[in-house]
C-alpha cells in the first residue's frame, strides 16, 4: 500500500483542475464542507454521504486505569465521543481490487 497522502490543499488543487472553478471559491466550498461536517458532529448527528460512507459520533468508554504513553503515568480518561467513519458500498467495491503489496 503506498504511504501517498492527500492533503487539503491537494483536494483544492484537484477540484480546481477538474471543473475550472475560480481557486478561492473551490477552496471557499471545501472549507465549508468540512466546517458543515464538523458541526454536525459536534450536534451529534450521523452525515450519510451516499456511496462514499457515513460519519457519526461515538461514545468512547472512560478508563481508571489508563497510562500516558510517553511517561508511563498513570492517569483516568473520561467517557467522550471520538469520530466514527463506515464506508459505503461504491467506496467498499473500489478498494477491493486494490493490488495487495507483499512484503
Amino acid at each position: 500500500m503506498s504511504t501517498k497522502k492527500v492533503t487539503k490543499y491537494d483536494l483544492v488543487e484537484s477540484v480546481y483542475q477538474n471543473t475550472k472553478c475560480e481557486k478561492h471559491v473551490v477552496q471557499d466550498v471545501v472549507e465549508n464542507l468540512l466546517t458543515e461536517l464538523k458541526a454536525a458532529l459536534k450536534e451529534g448527528a450521523t452525515i450519510e454521504l451516499r456511496g462514499f460512507g457515513t460519519f457519526e459520533p461515538r461514545l468512547r468508554k472512560g478508563r481508571s486505569r489508563a497510562r500516558n504513553p510517553k511517561t508511563g503515568e498513570p492517569l483516568s480518561v473520561a467517557p467522550h465521543y471520538v469520530a466514527a467513519f463506515r464506508s459505503g458500498q461504491d467506496l467498499k467495491k473500489a478498494l477491493w481490487d486494490l493490488p495487495v503489496k507483499k512484503d
